[in-house]
């Protein structure tokens, strides 16, 4: 417990000492992962990520600047200093930690399968062979798919975002999409869209593949700024700001 205190301590103070020579963070998101990031009918940017990372700028005493980017192409878009952090429900894992750097976690969402509740569909390659699984391009659902899914016989349908899958799933071109559960639950499970679907099964684990978590995604080139963040989310965790921006949006502990 002490070294933990001391490690915030240090945090802290690294953060504040940082957030006198920033002014401005960008941030990169493809606002159509609902709750997380999405717009509403007045165009404006809204959820859960959004008001993390305005929350991170007040605590920096900084500008926040949002720039809408396809998910697929946003950490070329980050390492080519389009912006200067990506948070937009990014997961952590092996192959992204090669092209950036993250943050320390901002939280947790499983990953699991939606189909029609009578379809009798289970997330293995066995109840899949043959079927049509939607996924979201550049995503780590993606990925597990095409690796682990794929080479058994389970055909991959990649959409440029998230929000063109369901369409596609109503009408019977795909059979079922592997998505993050919270964003699947409130952006369509929830929604007068959904005509009888549900999670199907377990949820889907592989700690290479899909992660270790959300994090907000940095250039390996820029420390400080990583350190500034991580100093201002300490402090959000202190204070109780993360506690009540997540209330907002979540009745789970989404942290963990």
């Amino acid at each position: 417990m002490k070294k933990f205190v001391l490690a915030t301590v240090l945090a802290l103070a690294s953060a504040g000492a940082l957030a006198k020579d920033l002014s401005v963070i960008r941030f990169g998101v493809d606002p159509t992962f609902a709750p997380f990031e999405s717009k509403n009918p007045d165009g404006q940017l809204v959820g859960f990520d959004i008001d993390l990372g305005n929350a991170i700028c007040a605590q920096l005493k900084v500008k926040c600047v949002w720039y809408e980017t396809a998910f697929d192409s946003i950490i070329p878009a980050l390492r080519a200093k389009k912006f200067d952090a990506v948070l937009s429900a990014m997961t952590v894992n092996e192959k992204r930690k090669e092209n950036v750097a993250f943050s320390d976690r901002l939280y947790n969402s499983p990953n699991r399968l939606i189909a029609k509740k009578d379809s009798g569909l289970l997330p293995t390659v066995e109840s899949l062979k043959g079927k049509r699984v939607g996924v979201a391009q550049g995503s780590t659902q993606e990925a597990y798919v095409k690796a682990a899914w794929v080479p058994h016989g389970v055909n991959m349908v990649s959409y440029t975002n998230q929000d063109l899958v369901y369409p596609d799933l109503i009408s019977g071109r795909i059979d079922a999409s592997l998505t993050d559960a919270a964003v699947a639950d409130i952006g369509f499970l929830q929604t007068p869209q959904n005509t009888g679907f549900a999670f199907v099964g377990d949820t889907v684990k592989d700690d290479k593949l899909l992660g270790e978590g959300i994090a907000i995604g940095l250039r390996k080139d820029d420390p400080e700024l990583a350190q500034a963040i991580n100093g201002a989310l300490a402090e959000m965790h202190r204070n109780g700001t993360y506690k009540a921006i997540a209330s907002k949006y979540f009745s789970f502990d989404i942290y963990d």
